[in-house]
């Protein structure tokens, strides 16, 4: 592959860095978007910078223009991505289920009332989404799923439990798989809903993770009546609209961006740090381990590059998409625990205490980043496509 841009793929960079020069000072000099403290805080501040982002036309990037977005390639996509991190931009991670796959699958697969109806407001930060798929016992393998979707008229009555749901507590609306035929085969009967979170009904009870924080949440569905309107493609037929979700999930993405931020403020953490009476950065352990993580951050770098020219090769992400998720979810892992090595006992400081170091983020992060192994296709099944669908490999 040609690492090289094209000259319109530079010129989208110039354009993108000048917006910003200019956008997101002024959106910072708001405290509360700057330092958002509580996760309150933060989704507020995620929804008003994609308000941001949509004045500046800068919203759906690769979104059709038909449905308000960019219609920019993935290229451009990917370099969007790269400057607002190396700007220091907000990740609007809490918005990631509306833009990323609710809308996508609207798109894909939605009629077009339902088109007209959620994709103008999730492209301006107006409702926050969750995504219901994950059960008890249903995370990964996601076609033995149990909760229940009866036809009942012009509605669908939804019983059972989820799991997971990340954001529920805040979320507007919920992309749902429920099985609507029991009768059917596991990856039959299923049936792909738009569910209104304030329905009467919906129980949302929040997971305290070792964070501190409580962003996964339990929620329990009892006789929660649907609209039939709100079904997404047809009754039974849901799987195929999972795949849909599915591939825009483990699709491209350029998480190298933020690998490589969280990289230049682990040096900068070295540089200031002592370790055996001179300062991290120059200890030869130390030193060894940065220059793993900065080669290991290029790599990461050049995966995600190889899985855009996949996409763009083939028209939709592939199984290469998992080398990527794998590489980098585990690779954040290490770094933060490198971060936590130079902090020494700094590093058993959280939450609010004084004594610690840069706000006790580097002790927040690693325990943050084991969920990255898990959520998205947990590494073991990440190993598992890898295997088969990229190596060959039978199944055991």
């Amino acid at each position: 592959m040609d690492f090289r841009l094209t000259a319109a793929e530079d010129a989208f960079r110039d354009d993108v860095r000048r917006w910003l020069a200019v956008a997101l000072p002024r959106f910072l000099a708001v405290p509360a978007q700057r330092e958002p403290r509580t996760a309150a805080e933060r989704i507020a501040a995620s929804k008003a910078w994609q308000r941001t982002l949509h004045d500046g036309g800068w919203a759906g990037i690769t979104w059709p223009r038909a449905h308000g977005g960019r219609g920019a390639s993935i290229v451009e996509h990917l370099i969007f991505n790269e400057e607002c991190a190396a700007a220091g931009a907000p990740d609007s991670i809490n918005l990631a289920v509306a833009l990323g796959l609710a809308g996508p699958t609207i798109m894909a697969c939605g009629t077009p009332q339902q088109q007209a109806r959620f994709l103008p407001r999730i492209l301006g930060g107006d409702d926050i989404w969750c995504q219901g798929f994950s059960e008890p016992n249903a995370g990964s393998d996601l076609a033995g799923l149990r909760t229940r979707g009866v036809l009942e008229g012009d509605v669908i009555a939804v019983t059972g439990q989820k799991i997971w749901t990340s954001f529920a507590q805040y979320a507007d609306w919920c992309i749902l798989v429920v099985r609507t035929d029991p009768s059917a085969g596991r990856h039959r009967g299923l049936t792909f809903l738009l569910v209104d979170m304030k329905s009467p009904g919906i129980t949302i009870r929040p997971l305290v993770e070792m964070t501190g924080e409580a962003w996964f949440n339990e929620v329990f569905f009892d006789d929660v009546k649907v609209p039939r309107a709100n079904v997404v493609g047809e009754i039974h037929k849901g799987w195929d609209v999972v795949l849909t979700t599915l591939a825009h999930e483990r699709g491209g993405s350029a998480p190298h961006a933020r690998l490589r931020r969280e990289l230049h403020g682990l040096l900068d953490l070295a540089r200031r740090r002592p370790r055996d009476g001179v300062a991290a950065a120059r200890d030869p352990r130390t030193r060894q381990d940065l220059a793993q993580l900065a080669v290991e951050v290029q790599i990461a770098k050049l995966t995600a590059y190889r899985n855009v020219t996949v996409i763009q090769r083939t028209g939709r992400p592939g199984p290469e998409g998992s080398i990527l998720k794998l590489f980098w979810s585990e690779l954040e892992q290490r770094l933060m625990e490198t971060a936590c090595a130079v902090l020494g006992p700094h590093a058993s400081l959280a939450g609010d205490e004084p004594r610690g170091v840069d706000a006790n983020v580097w002790t927040r992060e690693l325990l943050w980043t084991r969920s990255a192994t898990i959520y998205a296709g947990t590494s073991e099944v990440q190993r598992n496509i890898i295997a088969q669908r990229v190596l060959g490999l039978p199944r055991a």
